[in-house]
């Protein structure tokens, strides 16, 4: 009898310890770090990095380590709500903002999960998105007004106000970051030289703003903005429009008015290739844009001579031979202050190969409006 009853108070003892463990089980549980940088901290510092760099998959791998380390660490849901807008998914990247900012511990970690918002509004650009980035600047702004050295919001407020084509504001909340001179000193800076040769540029239409934030523009996109930012077809009075069938590639562009009228004005280095297409996705390099603009200036100038003019010439560059076919074509355009050249190690540079950006497209434009007095 009484070894019964020590073998039943054992098996009952192994019942009370398995239930425990069962229910232990239920709960999830942080995962222990494996190393001294296997911490949350590092974790979301890393995932941000790779998601700077646009690698999405290890940036939400970094950011579930975090989380697994610590369920309740608000940055770890922040980068999370990131990378999810970045895919495109914002029903996961707000939800993930909304427990970044409801376990916030921290202003800075509550700052953030607003900035998260202004960031994320700014990637869906749904219907009044830059009053929502608004709100949410606010509300980062009075959290860290006891911390006014905090550069987050006002970047990410210069961003969307380019973005929305408010350049005045974009400037100045970049400048405010330069102001803090914390981080994203060098990120401001160079976003306000991008918004400040785009105020230089004074697109006037609403293309010419949504080009001037292009990295690269592409033979669709210049052969509309010598339509309608430089209104070609009008300033060339009695110009022969040549009727061109429309190239297979481009009957479904957007563009396709556009580029049948240029292709109609017969802009050099603008028309259609031997094989009859236009290649409108194809990206324009400066040597080429050089082409163009220098052909539209001996156009409307009348004078034919400028075609020849500088052959022969000594180079200024030092990335470009006289010989090359494009030479008189890049001296047109910059002994007219048309297209800016570049320094590099002491040296005036074209970048022929080089891509043209947005910017620097409308505000070649600009030039040659000043230049033929057609403002």
């Amino acid at each position: 009898m009484k070894h019964f009853n020590c073998t039943c108070a054992f098996f009952l003892f192994l019942a009370f310890i398995s239930f425990i463990m069962i229910n232990a089980g239920c709960a999830p549980k942080a995962r222990l770090p494996v190393s001294a940088l296997g911490t949350p901290e590092h974790h979301v510092f890393t995932g941000m990095k790779l998601l700077e760099a646009g690698k999405l998959l290890d940036a939400e791998r970094e950011f579930g380590l975090a989380n697994e380390l610590d369920h309740e660490y608000s940055p770890a849901y922040t980068g999370l709500g990131l990378t999810f807008g970045y895919k495109g998914d914002f029903k996961s990247a707000f939800d993930n903002m909304c427990l970044a900012e409801k376990l916030a511990i921290s202003k800075q970690e509550q700052a953030l999960a607003y900035v998260g918002f202004m960031r994320l509004y700014t990637q869906q650009k749904d219907k009044d998105w830059l009053g929502e980035v608004e709100k949410n600047f606010e509300r980062a702004r009075d959290t860290i007004k006891d911390v006014p050295d905090m550069p987050e919001p006002y970047f990410y407020m210069g961003l969307a106000c380019k973005e929305a084509c408010e350049f005045d504001d974009a400037a100045y909340a970049l400048k405010r970051v330069l102001e803090i001179n914390k981080t994203f000193v060098d990120k401001a800076d160079h976003e306000l030289k991008l918004v400040q040769k785009i105020e230089r540029a004074m697109p006037e239409t609403p293309f010419g703003k949504k080009v001037a934030l292009l990295e690269k523009v592409t033979r669709a996109d210049v052969a509309a903005l010598f339509i309608q930012e430089l209104r070609l077809e009008t300033i060339r009075e009695g110009a022969f429009l040549k009727e061109i069938p429309i190239p297979v590639d481009v009957q479904d562009h957007p563009l396709r008015g556009d580029v049948k009228t240029v292709i109609g004005l017969g802009v050099q280095g603008l028309g259609v290739f031997p094989d009859g297409t236009f290649a409108p996705n194809e990206f324009v390099t400066r040597a080429s844009y050089a082409m163009m603009i220098a052909d539209i200036v001996c156009t409307l100038t009348d004078d034919p001579s400028l075609a020849t003019r500088y052959r022969g010439n000594t180079s200024p560059f030092a990335d470009v031979r006289s010989d090359v076919p494009y030479f008189n074509a890049i001296m047109v355009c910059t002994t007219r202050g048309i297209i800016e050249p570049k320094r590099e190690m002491r040296q005036d540079i074209f970048d022929p190969r080089g891509r043209v950006s947005g910017a620097d497209a409308v505000l070649a434009i600009r030039n040659l409006k000043e230049h033929l007095r057609i403002l």
